[in-house]
């Protein structure tokens, strides 16, 4: 019973191909109770700039009974695990997702990889990382998942990233079967993404159902089956 998916693209990240209307129609059709949309941040090329974000006031946050979130999706640029915008810009956003994207990362080794990964983890502005286990990165996931339960800061399973039309699945699969072995033996709750980059993408979990099923992961640590939850606990990480 999937109630939301807050990971979502626009034509404004520059490479989707839906409007913000198409995508709210189409989540509000799927029934969904929380959508979000995180277009992203300006060091991806082609996406929008900071004023559109600085003007999401305009939009209204609640289409019948379905509650929207307008963020972004922040790029963590180094091993030091720093974001690529500001505290100004980040108070502007309803949720805060932060990525390794290969166009803007500086990677280094194993080990500094998941320092600079905990250390994104543990800033207090960041929401959700999202997918850590596309293997853009090397990293040591345990570290991760131990991040994620002491900050509350969600992992992220991420459809897109399993897509067999991509090159990132062959390294996904097994990481994201290690991250959520780990998040079930620690008690870490997890949150799908559909990432998705056209409305009929939207809340689509096709590729990770399976993996769920391998990993006998319980749906009481899956964020999007209760949106109710979801939104206490962005409620209670934003404070």
């Amino acid at each position: 019973m999937i109630e939301l998916d807050v990971h979502t693209h626009t034509v404004m990240s520059g490479h989707a191909y839906s409007s913000l209307t198409e995508m709210v129609n189409e989540a509000r059709q799927k029934g969904l109770k929380v959508y979000g949309i995180t277009e992203h941040a300006p060091n991806i090329p082609g996406t929008c700039k900071p004023i559109y974000f600085w003007n999401y006031h305009v939009v209204p946050r609640q289409y019948g009974d379905m509650r929207l979130l307008l963020g972004a999706e922040l790029n963590i640029m180094d091993t030091k695990g720093t974001l690529d915008e500001d505290d100004d810009y980040f108070a502007r956003l309803d949720i805060r997702i932060a990525g390794i994207h290969r166009l803007c990362w500086k990677k280094g080794t194993k080990e500094e990889n998941t320092e600079g990964l905990v250390n994104a983890i543990r800033n207090p502005w960041t929401d959700i990382i999202s997918h850590p286990g596309d293997g853009t990165a090397d990293v040591f996931f345990e570290p991760v998942v131990l991040a994620s339960k002491e900050t509350g800061t969600l992992l992220e399973i991420n459809n897109s990233s399993m897509n067999p039309n991509r090159n990132k699945w062959r390294k996904a699969t097994p990481n994201n079967l290690e991250i959520l072995r780990l998040c079930k033996k620690y008690e870490v709750p997890v949150i799908l993404g559909s990432d998705a980059h056209i409305h009929y993408d939207i809340a689509n979990y096709k590729y990770l159902y399976p993996l769920l099923q391998e990993a006998d992961f319980p749906e009481e640590l899956i964020m999007n089956t209760n949106a109710e939850k979801f939104l206490q606990w962005l409620d209670k990480h934003h404070v």
